[in-house]
Parts: C-alpha cells; structure tokens; sequence
C-alpha cells in the first residue's frame, strides 16, 4: 500500500473532499443506502480522514497513515494504527466494516477479505465502495488526472472481479450498485 503518499499529501487528499463536494456527498448517500445503522462494533477499514465514518456514525477506524489517524481523530473517531492486511481487532468482534476506495491500494486483496471476514461476527455486513476500472470515474481520472498523486500506484478491479474475490473469502453479496463506476457492495459473512 502506497502510505507515504498519503503520509506527505494528507492535506491535498482531505481537501479533494471540499472541492469536489457533490461527488463525496453523492458517495457518501449510497453508502448510506446499503450500510446498516453503525453501533459501537462498526469499523471503517482505511478510515483515512474520517471523511466517511464521521457522517455515517461509524466512530472506529483503521489507517496505516499517521496525518491521516489524526485527521480522523479530530473528527470524533477512534483510530487504530494499523493495515489491512493484519488488522489489530479482536475475532469476530465487529458487526459491520466499511471500506472505501482502499481495494485498489492493496497489493493482495485475498488475505484482507480473510481478515475482514476474521473480525466480522457471523451475518454481519461488509460494505465495499470502489473506483470500478473502466468505469466513468476511472476513465475521467485517466483523462484528466484528478487524484493522479494517489490513483497513480491503484490496481482497479471490475465489479465481477470484487464478486468473485468476496465469494472465494467467504461472503454473499447481497446488493450491488455500479452507477457512475462507483460500486457500492453489501455483502454478507458467511
């Protein structure tokens, strides 16, 4: 996972949020659809600057970028420091994680969804959100830079690759929204 980048930049990546207002709140209400109502076991995975978590009500977060836990932290959430890969969180211990736009960071997508499904309790919901590759963001992106500084070192993936992904570590999707290459999926632990 490309950390440093987020590390030196943290600013510019929080502020891409303010600029770029309607298409985070836009994300922000389709998560909001799919995601049950956060309790005190809710977990965002990447939390990054809480920029998701805070509005959604999740107040427990993982992030490898230390700008980024304390941006976070101002914004209310309690932050782990740590990566996906191998997440500091008790078995079974959550009831719902969140990870957005942190897939595409990863260089081995397996053994995270095995750790996402290490800490989930049984039933409980996984909600992807991701940059579809091919899809509008990813091409805008491609024609137009945008988040070039951080999107420069991300591995896209389609919406039938995630499917299979989540099937293959042990989950059930149960919703799927593709709408402007912005997937949104609930899934379920199985």
């Amino acid at each position: 996972m490309p950390q440093d980048v987020f590390e030196e930049y943290a600013d510019d990546y929080d502020r891409w949020f303010d600029e770029h207002r309607d298409e985070y709140l836009a994300e922000l209400s389709r998560i909001r659809q799919v995601l049950p109502a956060p309790d005190s076991r809710a977990i965002e995975v990447g939390v990054g600057s809480g920029r998701f978590a805070a509005p959604l009500g999740i107040r427990m977060g993982v992030e490898p970028s230390r700008a980024l836990c304390r941006m976070a932290h101002r914004r209310g959430i309690e932050v782990i420091r740590g990566t996906a890969e191998a997440l500091p969180v008790k078995d079974s211990s959550c009831s719902s994680i969140l990870m957005v736009t942190v897939i595409c960071f990863l260089d081995d997508p397996v053994p995270v969804f095995g750790e996402l499904h290490r800490i989930l309790v049984d039933q409980g919901t996984l909600i992807l959100a991701f940059i579809e590759r091919e899809g509008k963001i990813h091409q805008r992106y491609l024609r137009e830079g945008g988040k070039g500084r951080f999107l420069s070192r991300a591995r896209f993936y389609s919406q039938d690759e995630v499917r299979g992904l989540l099937d293959k570590t042990g989950f059930a999707v149960k919703a799927a929204d593709p709408r402007a290459g912005f997937c949104v999926i609930a899934a379920q632990r199985l």
